[in-house]
């Protein structure tokens, strides 16, 4: 395989890992902010939750449209991840990573 074409697919194989935190971080503060641990009228939390939120929601807002509602429970962050894996599990066995 070309080097460049490697270097791309190994790339794009890391952003998708760091999505994937990307993705357990935003959750984990929109819990901390439900159950009000943290609150945003600190500036430094709403500027941190303002960035996760501009990050996830254009990737989870189009599966929020097509999973049924659970009523409080959100899996989307969960199903991403799971496409995400699925992704790279696809890289890794087709030989664009080594």
């Amino acid at each position: 395989m070309e080097p460049l074409l490697l270097t791309i697919f190994q790339l794009l194989f890391v952003v998708l890992g760091l999505y994937v935190w990307v993705l357990i971080i935003s959750a984990v503060l929109s819990w901390l902010i439900a159950f009000d641990v943290i609150n945003t009228r600190n500036r430094f939390v709403y500027t941190l939750a303002d960035i996760f939120y501009r990050l996830t929601e254009p990737v989870l807002r189009p599966i929020r449209n097509v999973l049924p509602n659970l009523g409080g429970i959100d899996i989307s962050p969960i199903v991403v991840i799971l496409l995400i894996y699925f992704i790279r599990s696809l890289m890794v066995n087709y030989g664009l990573i080594y």
